[in-house]
């Protein structure tokens, strides 16, 4: 059990795994911390997972400064709100995340030694909401942290999808890999992206199935939560903990980050 008075890993831990934009190889060395925040690290620059950093949310999102940028960060940052993880350091070999497998699964294997538990919870000020065309997100106070997610992509299984968090199969968020639509990947990779693809750790969209076997219904669905966790944790509150139902239709990175800007001045400890 971690004893500090800031949640963070049981112990230091290395991993190495593709970029999935960049396909170069990628080395994260996960450092405890007694610092609050979460510090990504590039040789002797550094930049904090906020959402006031964030540079870019073409295809993933990118946190950045004058010096430094770091992308991909969702999916490590979704396992860091599972986990309860606030004070951590990620020293990198390259300017990309790890993919390892695809969604949350690996860190959140590396974070749950540490036996984080929740050590505050948060509340809105008041509701906020965001509506541009067939994009909505609407945030409203409530009892806990709720999650409804609809997309509505070119495929059987995914059109007008309706998703929804459930804490009881909390695993089926953690372990969702990212996702695309197969007949994209060559232009994809042409234009500099995707190239880390594998069968392994993407879900691939046909005309009317998937490139692998689904780790649980829907999945591609449920990765946009995890997405969603990952990118409204750089409120600087952890979403996990914010009691606060999400309601989300048709959105992606630049959506959530977004939202993220307004949400995190209407957050406030609870009482």
């Amino acid at each position: 059990m971690n004893m500090t008075a800031l949640n963070t890993i049981a112990k230091e831990a290395t991993v190495t795994s593709k970029g999935l934009m960049t396909g170069m190889d990628s080395t994260a060395r996960l450092v405890p911390s007694d610092k609050k925040g979460i510090r990504f690290h590039l040789g002797d620059k550094t930049v904090e997972a906020h959402v006031d950093n964030v540079v870019s949310t073409e295809h993933c999102t990118v946190i950045g400064n004058q010096d430094i940028k770091v992308m991909l960060i969702e999916h490590f940052m979704a396992a860091c709100a599972i986990c309860h993880i606030e004070a951590i350091d990620v020293y990198l070999s390259h300017f990309e995340m790890p993919i390892l497998g695809g969604g949350s699964a690996e860190w959140v294997e590396i974070f749950k030694e540490a036996g984080n538990r929740a050590q505050e919870s948060y509340i809105l000020s008041e509701p906020v909401s965001y509506f541009n065309g067939k994009t909505h997100i609407v945030v409203m106070p409530s009892d806990e942290f709720k999650v409804t997610y609809s997309v509505n992509f070119n495929h059987p299984e995914l059109n007008h999808r309706w998703v929804s968090l459930d804490k009881d199969k909390l695993n089926e968020i953690i372990e969702a890999r990212t996702f695309g639509y197969l007949k994209e990947l060559e232009m994809l990779q042409a234009a500099g992206y995707a190239r880390g693809v594998s069968i392994e750790n993407t879900v691939g969209l046909t005309e009317d199935g998937y490139t692998t076997e689904l780790k649980s219904d829907f999945e591609p669905a449920k990765h946009k939560i995890l997405d969603l966790i990952g990118d409204f944790y750089l409120t600087g509150f952890n979403p996990m903990d914010l009691k606060a139902e999400v309601i989300v239709k048709e959105a992606g990175h630049a959506v959530h980050v977004k939202v993220a800007k307004i949400l995190k001045d209407k957050i406030q400890k609870e009482n």
